[in-house]
């Protein structure tokens, strides 16, 4: 498969166009007056429970209260090789981006049954949320505690214990062989991990170099939120630009 990025830079704006055999599959904007927030993760507070629509609001010290739904919170260890939501949409197709609005469920998930987010949050509760949709007119942003750190080749998923390999890689043989790989490179009992599509064909040291580093990330993220007071910031994502080249 043919992969090209293009990329246009006004004064005013950045735009990036990625093509896939000349197809247009992802167009994102970046404007230096509006601050990015998916893939940053915070320490929030729990402000208020809603059992009526199954989500909470959390304090993560923007303007509007982050919303989190009880799909982003609740254990979900479907068989799902969509990569998640990152500054550079965690499939590449936006798999804990992509809800259609705050009232909804998850962003593309099949319709399941969720415990309720009463037994699962509680107000005055800390938190540790990644955004997963920036906020929009008057709601704030929407946040998922499934946290997801995205490498070059593998996104790692430090709260979960699925394997995958990105859908767009197609052949089975291929994506038993990096599932299997990428099993391997887990230390016991460290997470999760999703293959990217430009991890195909790699092999099993590469992947283990790039989860050594992202798990040192995450405890570094660990640290900082064990020493912070909520709301407050603990890991900024890499910029558009940042994010598109890795």
């Amino acid at each position: 498969m043919k992969r090209e990025i293009l990329m246009n830079t006004t004064a005013r704006e950045t735009r990036v166009a990625i093509l896939e055999d000349d197809v247009l599959v992802e167009l994102m904007v970046d404007r230096p007056d509006a601050a990015r927030m998916v893939g940053d993760i915070y320490k929030g507070r729990v402000e208020a429970v809603l059992p009526g629509i199954q989500a909470a609001f959390v304090d993560v010290g923007t303007e509007k209260a982050a919303f989190l739904h009880v799909s982003d919170v609740a254990l979900d260890e479907d068989d799902d090789d969509e990569e998640p939501g990152s500054a550079a949409p965690v499939d590449e197709d936006e798999a804990a981006n992509g809800a259609g609005g705050q009232g909804g469920g998850g962003g593309g998930r099949r319709s399941r049954a969720f415990p309720p987010i009463q037994d699962i949050v509680k107000k005055g509760q800390d938190l540790l949320v990644q955004v997963s949709k920036e906020p929009i007119g008057t709601k704030g942003p929407r946040v998922t505690a499934h946290i997801s750190l995205p490498g070059r080749f593998l996104v790692y998923m430090p709260g979960s214990d699925h394997v995958g390999v990105s859908r767009k890689i197609e052949d089975r043989e291929e994506r038993a062989r990096l599932r299997a790989l990428a099993r391997e490179a887990l230390p016991p009992k460290a997470g999760g991990v999703i293959v990217r599509t430009v991890g195909e064909e790699l092999n099993k040291e590469v992947f283990e170099r790039e989860l050594k580093a992202l798990i040192a990330l995450w405890k570094q993220i660990q640290k900082k939120a064990s020493k912070a007071r909520a709301p407050a910031a603990v890991h900024r994502e890499a910029k558009l630009v940042a994010g598109i080249i890795r």
